[in-house]
């Protein structure tokens, strides 16, 4: 599932590609994609004539701003964008179609039919589902340490579901919980009523600098992520445990772990994120 920074790179490309377009009509082939409202020719109807002014984010979920009404979308697993000229044939696997006036196309493809579309007017997105619970946003002013200490630090469950839970911090996934805990040396099944003051700060710090550098990377290509024009992210390349079993921790050279915390695979250091002495992880 693309993450934070996936859906900002998605977002700073489609401002790019899609900003100041007038929608002509919009073509629905799989109407369980459009969520609200329920009826995919209602959807169609009140975005013909629109024009798209700028495209935001909140956590995972694009906000497609337009003159008079927020398009709310999620990608999902596989849920993907791409501007094409109209008379371009339509690739298989396409679902909804907003046909722009000047003869291009903006294109949602998703192999796994997950992705949503909520269409809301101004303002209303924030107040109802699937906005209104979510949480802090890492890579703005507001998430400081004591914003994220004063979510988490009086929980006695494993911090790494904490981290994924979507209502205390927006926008981190599996892929980025591993790699932040990683360079915070706190291992997963920690509970975050055990942290001392050194690890709070280092876990904030590592948070920020994680996403940070994979929004320059332009996200993380695992699977079949692509950016708005087509590109695959860079991130990857810079993982330091994620998705790498049995490779040298970049710190002590010692194997990478695999186990499952919270239904979740995970990776750590065993040295360098050590074992609550409770707890004894079974590696896969």
């Amino acid at each position: 599932m693309p993450e934070l920074p996936e859906v900002e790179t998605v977002r700073r490309t489609l401002m790019e590609l899609v900003s100041g377009k007038k929608i002509k009509a919009v073509t629905v082939r799989l109407p369980r994609i459009i969520q609200r409202p329920a009826e995919p020719e209602q959807f169609a109807d009140a975005l013909a004539g629109r024009t798209i002014e700028t495209v935001e984010r909140r956590g995972k979920f694009l906000r497609i701003m337009l003159d008079g009404l927020v398009l709310v979308s999620h990608l999902r697993m596989e849920g993907r964008y791409g501007v094409f000229p109209s008379e371009e044939p339509v690739e298989l696997h396409t679902h909804v179609i907003f046909h722009f006036d000047d003869g291009t196309d903006l294109r949602y493809k998703d192999v796994r039919q997950f992705g949503t579309m909520h269409l809301f007017e101004p303002g209303e997105e924030l107040r109802l589902p699937p906005l209104n619970k979510l949480g802090i946003e890492p890579l703005e002013p507001g998430f400081t340490l004591d914003a994220l200490q004063s979510r988490l630090a009086k929980r006695t469950s494993k911090i790494k579901p904490l981290l994924l839970n979507q209502e205390h911090i927006v926008g981190l996934g599996n892929i980025y919980v591993d790699e932040a805990l990683f360079q915070a040396r706190i291992h997963p099944e920690r509970s975050p009523d055990t942290l001392k003051p050194a690890e709070w700060k280092r876990l904030h710090e590592a948070i920020r600098a994680t996403l940070s550098r994979a929004v320059d990377a332009g996200g993380s290509s695992i699977k079949s992520y692509v950016n708005g024009q087509g590109e695959m992210g860079m991130f990857q390349h810079q993982l330091l445990v994620y998705g790498r079993k049995d490779e040298p921790c970049p710190s002590c050279s010692k194997p990478i772990l695999k186990f499952t915390v919270g239904g979740r695979g995970t990776h750590i250091c065993g040295k360098c994120q050590p074992i609550p002495k409770t707890k004894q992880a079974a590696p896969q």
